[in-house]
């Protein structure tokens, strides 16, 4: 075909839908891109929510466990930077947490940056450890890339128990986070101040994280992650990817870090050492890797089983351990999965197909967890805390853990919540396949 004969007056950019003006230019795009209020209102929400919570958890423990929240929710996001979106498992994320937190520790003790912007210190010290150690660790991908992050972290542990100059000894550091004088009325002496802090710094950095998925490398670091052999192909380098991505990790990290030294005014070789680097890996996972919020659910959840529940029993680190493994066993995507899907069932018209064997396999599980609750504290009542007597207060009663009608009734909820759970999981299953089908047919329908 003679491609003078191709009128250019109707002639489309392949790679676009803009047309194209005679002479090869692209012309002005006269479509309209419709607002996206879905978008608006999910975070409007995520907004009102960071405002209001203060309002339902008013006493100084709730105020103080939101703040614990609402860090740890940052160093997730980062995290998940590096796990989810690149598919890059580090064991040693909490040195760049850790380490802008002592550089923000020792900017507080000088007072010569204002407390609002001491974080962004913490984000700089920890951008720039990430360019310095990630230029090393991004040389290898896969497990090699995991094992030297855990050396890493082992190593920045080590130092700080050789340079207590820095970083303070095994006592750590201390600060004092209200100095030079009221700005409009804000010292950030009250938990209330520095709440409200934590929440704006989130907010921003969530912001800016949601964004940066979107962007070219964003998009990249997704197609390492899933195939890096073909990015090579095309042209991308895909160790920089890696490395350009975990330095952005790591300021966001070094951000949290930064107001977790405003909120203790303690910062300690606990910091940088490889169980916080564990302690994220774990609440990251419970809340979903590949969800954009699955770190921010893992947050939550995830202090929640380790500030809240040591008030109430001394085994929280085992049901910490029950949760996760249960969960991975049958939610592999985390909590964030549970979620999208229960939504995207709704959304279609079908929860109410599914909500009767729903509930009959949740009520087997709590029945089940009672009995295995009441099992493990009467255990951990006789081999930590026989001194105080027999008795141990469970669910507001006094249970003799020497009797044998408590241990009795522990192993009749357990095997009947096993019991139930085996009789109402065919109906349940059933239920869910049918739901799907019937969503996958209008998917097919509306196509």
């Amino acid at each position: 075909m003679n491609p003078q004969a191709i009128p250019t007056t109707s002639r489309v950019n392949p790679m676009t839908t803009t047309p194209i003006k005679p002479g090869g230019r692209p012309a002005k795009a006269l479509a309209y891109t419709p607002l996206n209020l879905g978008r608006w209102l999910l975070w409007s929400a995520y907004a009102l929510v960071l405002l209001a919570a203060p309002l339902v958890f008013s006493k100084g423990s709730g105020l103080t466990m939101l703040s614990q929240m609402g860090t740890v929710m940052l160093f997730g996001l980062s995290y998940n930077m590096l796990l989810g979106q690149g598919g890059m498992l580090s064991f040693g994320h909490a040195v760049y947490a850790g380490l802008g937190a002592f550089f923000a520790a020792h900017a507080m003790n000088q007072a010569s940056i204002p407390v609002t912007l001491i974080p962004l210190v913490g984000g700089v010290a920890g951008m720039g450890f990430g360019v310095l150690f990630g230029y090393v660790t991004t040389r290898k991908a896969g497990t090699t890339f995991a094992m030297i992050t855990l050396g890493l972290v082992e190593l920045v542990f080590a130092s700080a128990l050789m340079f207590p100059g820095f970083f303070g000894g095994e006592g750590g550091i201390t600060t004092n986070r209200v100095y030079g004088g009221q700005v409009f009325g804000i010292s950030y002496g009250p938990q209330l101040q520095v709440y409200y802090l934590i929440a704006a710094w989130l907010f921003v950095c969530s912001a800016a994280a949601y964004a940066y998925t979107h962007t070219p490398l964003g998009r990249i670091i997704n197609a390492v992650r899933d195939n890096p052999e073909r990015v090579e192909f095309i042209g991308y380098d895909t160790r920089w990817v890696r490395y350009l991505v975990l330095v952005l990790s790591s300021f966001f990290a070094g951000v949290s870090g930064g107001l977790s030294a405003i909120n203790f005014e303690i910062v300690s070789a606990e910091n940088v050492s490889a169980a916080r680097s564990g302690a994220i890996l774990l609440f990251t996972f419970i809340g979903g890797i590949g969800f954009f919020f699955g770190p921010l659910l893992g947050g939550v959840v995830g202090i929640l089983f380790s500030v809240l529940l040591p008030d109430y029993t001394a085994a929280w680190q085992l049901y910490l351990g029950l949760f996760f493994v249960v969960l991975v066993r049958f939610a592999p995507g985390g909590l964030g999965s549970l979620l999208m899907l229960l939504l995207r069932t709704a959304k279609f018209g079908q929860f109410g197909s599914i909500a009767a064997p729903l509930a009959r396999l949740s009520l087997a599980v709590l029945v089940g967890v009672a009995g295995l609750v009441l099992a493990i504290e009467m255990t951990y009542h006789l081999t930590q805390d026989a001194v105080n007597g027999p008795e141990k207060s469970l669910f507001g009663v006094l249970v003799d853990t020497h009797a044998a009608g408590p241990w009795l009734l522990a192993g009749a909820l357990l095997g009947a919540g096993m019991v139930g759970w085996r009789l109402a999981r065919p109906g349940f299953a059933q239920a869910w396949d049918a739901a799907g089908a019937v969503i996958a047919d209008m998917i097919r329908r509306n196509a």
